[in-house]
């Protein structure tokens, strides 16, 4: 057994420890003295190693030191067992056993909340002597804390259980031998290399592969999610361990320098795969010893202080943690390189069948091919494109651009000796490769492509190509983002955004963006989408705002592409701006005219706003599940509808008077069952910013809603309407008019578990308000979606009534997210008087809470301000929310100390401040 100078514990004076208690002790008391000192020596054990490890000492020697403190303790244990509990004067040929450790344990490296895994291997039969050892030193085991993960199996067992179980057949494969009879151990390993291993290796790799495939399906089957699982995540160790399990099954090895020797690695990728492992397992012994758990995944909430104890320190325009967080991806990339390696050897043993490395993306097979049109470099092989001969890269550095766009054209998958070769040719992609007019005309056309750029693309990258031809993409390889917000590192996040613009371009998934399915066809030129789109965030991780720096990255790179001066001005715009649609679409009141028209003079032209509207939609769908939503659909294509009239001259510039007068006639023809006076009547009671802000279908309900309250004598009255494709719900609220109105209705939402996105208030002429909120949808089913609706509406309509202590309730609801204790976001209160004509704008951002809307709107009507609608987004942590107002004269709020005195009072509601209670103050219309 190995044993290092800085070894946790010596095994020798520990078992001399041991025995002088047990000598000293008689029977009843000799359990809990040797548990203590046991106790003890793990404690000073673990102490030391994390000592160690946090001193800057290396992951796989953390891993080896706990290795080592687990097999002297479980020797000990043994010893005690067959030397003073159950001693054996004259053992039979039964009264035999090997302790054998297996799994991660048989490796000789633990975690420090790793399991133990154990195999007690008897000769041929259990007896009493050895079911109470095995007994004995299991119960030690678990009272020392430790999780066990145990068998008691006869030779024969063992051998017959590992051939129909891949599981079992694993563990064995990594036994080692710990204490007790070492001629069993060796039985064991010289029948299990015979009867099982023989012959089997390519049916162990097939079931070692779909395990792996299996195990990346369920973690998410990127590589590049910000929350990562260490272990078990796509470039996590377990991805290591499946090689070095397949290295052992096939090639017969017990070592790393022996895969070299067997051709598999070169002596540096070697060396990068125990540079991976040692910097994976330091991630993980600090995990376990940060949460004093067996924890996997590195969450938001410990990423920081994990980057802190590993000695990151932020730079300008990066922090700590994600500094951290990018060498975690850049050694998850690794391991995706060596698994390509090691594929691309065991297919040269003919070990396993070539696949189609496409099949998850559902690319049908080809017919077998061997040239490729207008090429002499490359070939197909069993349909993926190959090498012609090995110095294709060397002779032209332009064939490393040349067979992704072939790869593309041609609907290929990659040979693994290909993209090995490749990212050993990285250093011959230099200034003038990236100045070649064919590498970049071959690039343009790849990017641009009709087919799956989005696969391609992620193979290049992944093979350092991307990064290396344009060295501002490099830059933001495997960065990622520190927040709630962004599910992928920054280059996965772009790449997916092709993706999902290619889907676009090819009229995939219509019915979920209707609008931009049809306006890509009509453009004028569709390159200039794809280059911004693969560049608009190309700038994040620097200390400016990465639009204005993203634009000059375009500006640079546009004419090296091939880009006319008039193409690279407009990607440079699109970049600039492309967070502008957004904004505007979800935190401003496009019932207002002035928001439409300030849009407008930003956009300019209609292609612009095409374009904008596609990469807009793209941009948000590739930031993670479950972030678009058709509300967002439907806020976007509301601010495209509302600007396209004013971008073509087509706005007639008719009077407000004039729109008013048209809204109520327009109503008045559609209510025409109505008797006409009190037809007549209703249209009297909207002030004109309902007729201008609310669309003939929504009056129409508002008008029902309103008459059958009148009609049944209630002061209060709700209705709810599903509007599946935007993924939101309606309710609509009747009742009298109030300055905390909104504010209620917010807090039942939030008792109800009801997420506001956005609110529309209105006060009738008789002093009645009629507000509108829209809720995102929680349930699949409209059935489902309905008895919620009527549920939230309910506590409405109790909290309104007094029936419900709104504060309590929310307080019962409102538990704090645990990710968002891992964030600071800086509360920002900003006022506008120019965003509208007649209401001041007051945007307020910082970090989310459950309550924050609630304690928000209660904060402005103590401050007796008039909200007229709200516009409610959330980006991960950070919330943004966005209230148009005006004071009880219906004017806009321009005194300083005034707009001071309502910062300081939101600033406080962000924190959780309680509001002062004020006397109920009528709204104005």
């Amino acid at each position: 057994m190995i044993r290092s100078d800085s070894a946790l514990v010596d095994g020798r004076a520990l078992r001399t420890a041991l025995n002088d208690i047990a000598k000293s002790s008689d029977k009843s008391a000799l359990r809990p003295a040797i548990l203590a000192h046991l106790k003890d020596v793990m404690r000073e054990g673990r102490r030391r190693a994390e000592e160690q490890l946090v001193a800057g000492g290396r992951g796989s020697a953390c891993a080896r030191r706990l290795s080592e403190l687990q097999d002297q303790i479980i020797g000990a244990i043994h010893e005690i067992a067959t030397t003073y509990v159950y001693p054996v004067q004259n053992p039979s040929a039964a009264e035999r056993m090997a302790i054998v450790a297996v799994g991660g344990y048989g490796r000789g490296m633990l975690a420090p909340g790793s399991d133990v895994d154990l195999l007690f291997v008897l000769p041929y039969k259990q007896t009493p002597w050895g079911e109470s050892v095995v007994e004995f030193v299991l119960y030690m085991l678990w009272d020392l804390g430790l999780k066990v993960g145990h068998a008691t199996r006869n030779v024969d067992e063992c051998i017959r259980l590992s051939g129909g179980d891949m599981t079992i057949r694993t563990a064995i494969l990594e036994a080692r031998f710990l204490w007790g009879d070492k001629k069993l151990f060796e039985e064991l390993t010289h029948r299990f290399d015979l009867e099982v291993v023989k012959n089997t290796g390519p049916e162990f790799i097939a079931a070692k592969l779909a395990e792996r495939d299996e195990r990346h399906r369920r973690q998410g089957a990127s590589r590049y999610l910000v929350e990562p699982n260490v272990k078990e995540g796509k470039g996590g160790l377990r991805d290591l361990h499946t090689l070095f399990w397949i290295a052992k099954y096939f090639y017969r090895v017990r070592s790393g320098d022996a895969l070299v020797e067997a051709g598999v690695f070169s002596s540096a990728e070697l060396a990068l795969f125990r540079k991976a492992e040692d910097f994976l397992w330091s991630v993980r012994c600090h995990l376990h010893f940060l949460t004093g758990r067996a924890e996997e995944r590195l969450s938001f909430d410990v990423q920081r202080d994990m980057a802190v104890r590993l000695g990151y320190t932020s730079h300008p325009g990066m922090k700590d943690v994600e500094r951290f967080m990018k060498h975690y991806f850049l050694v998850a990339k690794d391991v995706g390189d060596l698994t390509m390696i090691f594929v691309a050897a065991l297919e040269e043993e003919h070990a396993k069948s070539a696949p189609l490395l496409n099949r998850f993306f559902g690319i049908a097979p080809r017919r077998r091919l061997r040239k490729i049109p207008g090429s002499t470099d490359f070939v197909v092989e069993h349909d993926r494109i190959n090498m012609a001969s090995t110095d294709v890269f060397r002779r032209d550095p332009v064939n490393l651009i040349r067979i992704f766009q072939l790869a593309d054209k041609h609907n290929l998958a990659f040979h693994p000796d290909a993209m090995k070769e490749v990212t050993r040719s990285l250093k011959l992609i230099d200034a003038d490769l990236r100045e070649n007019p064919e590498a970049n005309r071959l690039f343009l056309e790849l990017l641009a492509s009709r087919n799956q750029p989005e696969i391609v693309l992620r193979r290049m990258n992944e093979a350092g190509v991307l990064g290396k031809f344009v060295p501002d993409f490099g830059k933001i390889v495997a960065m990622m983002q520190f927040n709630m917000y962004h599910h992928y590192t920054v280059d996965e996040h772009l790449i997916r955004s092709i993706g999902i613009l290619s889907e676009i371009d090819r009229g995939e998934r219509g019915q979920e963006h209707p609008l931009a399915n049809s306006l890509i066809s009509t453009l004028q030129d569709r390159t200039v989408l794809y280059v911004a789109m693969l560049l608009h965030d190309v700038a994040k991780g620097r200390p400016e705002d990465h639009s204005i720096a993203g634009a000059r990255v375009a500006r640079k790179l546009g004419p090296r592409l091939g880009l006319t001066a008039a193409q690279t001005e407009t990607v440079a715009w699109l970049i600039e701006n492309h967070l502008l649609m957004s904004m505007t679409a979800q935190s401003r009141d496009l019932g207002d005219r002035k928001t439409i028209q300030d849009f407008a003079a930003v956009v300019q032209s209609l292609e612009r706003l095409k374009l904008l509207l596609i990469l807009t939609i793209a941009d948000i769908k590739a930031v993670g599940p479950g972030v678009w939503n058709g509300w967002k659909g439907q806020l976007l294509r509301t601010l495209y509808y509302e600007t396209e009239p004013l971008l073509t001259g087509g706005h007639s510039q008719i009077s407000r008077d004039k729109r008013v007068t048209a809204a109520k006639a327009e109503l008045s023809h559609a209510l025409h069952g109505w008797p006409e006076a009190e037809r007549d009547a209703y249209l009297e009671r909207h002030y004109p910013a309902y007729w201008l802000r609310v669309d003939l279908q929504r009056k129409i309900a508002h008008a029902t809603l309103i008459r059958e309250a009148d009609r049944a004598g209630k002061t209060l009255a709700t209705a709810t309407a599903i509007r599946a494709f935007e993924a939101v719900t309606e309710i609509t609220v009747f009742a009298p008019d109030h300055p905390r109105l909104l504010s209620m209705v917010a807090g039942a939402c939030t008792a109800a578990g009801g997420n506001i996105v956005d609110a529309q208030i209105f006060t009738t002429t008789d002093g009645r308000a009629i507000d509108t909120i829209f809720i995102a949808r929680e349930f699949e089913t409209d059935e489902e979606e309905t008895r919620r609706a009527l549920k939230v509406s309910a506590l409405i309509e109790e909290a309104l009534s007094g029936l419900v202590a709104l504060p309590e309730a929310i307080a019962k609801k409102a538990k704090p997210r645990a990710k968002i204790k891992a964030f600071t976001v800086e509360t920002q209160i900003l006022f506008d008087n120019s965003w509208s004509n007649q209401f001041t704008v007051i945007e307020a951002s910082g970090l989310d809470r459950p309550g924050l809307l609630y304690d928000l709107t209660r904060s402005i009507s103590d401050l007796n301000l008039n909200i007229a609608s709200a516009h409610i987004a959330t980006f991960g942590e950070r919330a943004v929310d966005v209230f148009y107002v005006t004071d009880l004269m219906s004017r806009k709020v321009s005194n300083a100390n005034r707009e001071a005195t309502i910062r300081k009072r939101l600033h406080q509601a962000f924190e959780g401040v309680p509001a002062v209670e004020k006397a109920p103050v009528r709204k104005a219309g």
